[in-house]
């Protein structure tokens, strides 16, 4: 299975993440996502989804710690 992995940083822009999952959703490609701190602010500020919404478009979710 092909697989990648989504950062998102709190830059402007967040939608285009999201819009990437959803993409993404019922694909072969597995998704992974790592959301910062401030990209959870980003979402609250520029988008109508909670940060629970745009995991739940994830196959894998990562800790925000986690930029290994």
């Amino acid at each position: 299975m092909r697989r990648l992995i989504i950062g998102m940083t709190g830059s402007t822009g967040a939608i285009f993440g999201v819009r990437m999952l959803e993409a993404l959703k019922g694909s072969d490609i597995e998704s992974h996502l790592i959301v910062s701190k401030w990209a959870q602010r980003t979402l609250e500020h520029e988008t109508r989804y909670s940060l629970e919404q745009v995991r739940s478009l994830a196959s894998v979710v990562h800790s925000q710690s986690d930029m290994g």
